[in-house]
């Protein structure tokens, strides 16, 4: 899609957007998707504040990467404070889903998202000058 963007991106690195920008939807799922795991989980109260993390940083990671798909008008101040709120949503949710990875497969997967996501973000930051 952004190469059918008819107009010049603002010297923004492509190749780091188009990764930022699928690295936030797939964060968003695996994140949506732990939060239902852990609500089957039988210690479901000892993992609420990974709830709440994952929720949180899905609703980031999509508000981000839908912020990202968007060039019209393009105002690098708000792209860089939405990349560092993900990026730190990410970290918060990596962290403590990583405390939980060892019990629970899907706070592993979800921790190695969080990881990449961030990473992705942090990467576009720097790019952005």
């Amino acid at each position: 899609m952004l190469g059918a963007y008819p107009a010049d991106l603002g010297g923004v690195d492509r190749e780091a957007l188009a990764r930022c920008i699928d690295a936030c939807f797939s964060c968003a799922q695996a994140c949506s998707a732990c939060a239902d795991a852990c609500l089957s989980e039988e210690m479901v109260a000892e993992l609420t504040k990974c709830i709440r993390g994952n929720l949180d940083c899905a609703d980031i990671c999509d508000a981000t990467g839908r912020t990202l798909s968007r060039h019209t008008g393009y105002d690098a101040n708000l792209t860089r404070s939405i990349l560092q709120a993900c990026a730190a949503a990410c970290k918060a949710c990596g962290d403590e889903c990583a405390r939980h990875a060892g019990h629970h497969d899907h706070c592993r997967v979800c921790a190695d998202e969080c990881r990449g996501c961030e990473q992705a973000c942090r990467t576009l930051i720097a790019s952005l000058g």
